[in-house]
């Protein structure tokens, strides 16, 4: 089994990111996958973000809504990605997987005016 098969069937993975003193902060997010990538629809200012701009190594793993594991976390590189045509993908592919709760949280960001930001993760080899 490939690291990525613990995630094939998965609503969640924890993304744990680093803080500059080293200490890592775990936090429970939708993911989706395009092949040996996986993808995270995120508010563009929150922390996970700024962490993953100063640091890109990331530990992922599957995990239940409350954060607890499905499996073992796996080391990754995790980038912030812009660009109309991975937009128009992910947004697809959130949409495929999480359906109308997408769509509800889609409508509640925009009405407080988030921007959102896509972060890509892909396993260290």
């Amino acid at each position: 089994m490939t690291e990525l098969e613990s995630f094939s069937r998965q609503q969640y993975l924890n993304l744990e990111t680093f803080r500059k003193s080293g200490v890592g902060v775990k936090t429970p997010v939708w993911f989706v996958q395009d092949g040996d990538t996986l993808y995270v629809l995120t508010v563009s200012d929150s922390g996970k973000v700024k962490r993953i701009r100063n640091n890109s190594h990331v530990n992922i793993a599957p995990c239940k809504m409350d954060g607890a594991l499905l499996g073992d976390w796996v080391s990754a590189e995790a980038r912030e990605v812009k660009g109309q045509d991975t937009d128009r993908k992910v947004d697809r592919l959130l949409g495929k997987k999480y359906g109308l709760m997408k769509t509800m949280f889609g409508l509640i960001g925009s009405l407080q005016g988030r921007k959102n930001t896509i972060l890509e993760m892909k396993v260290n080899e």
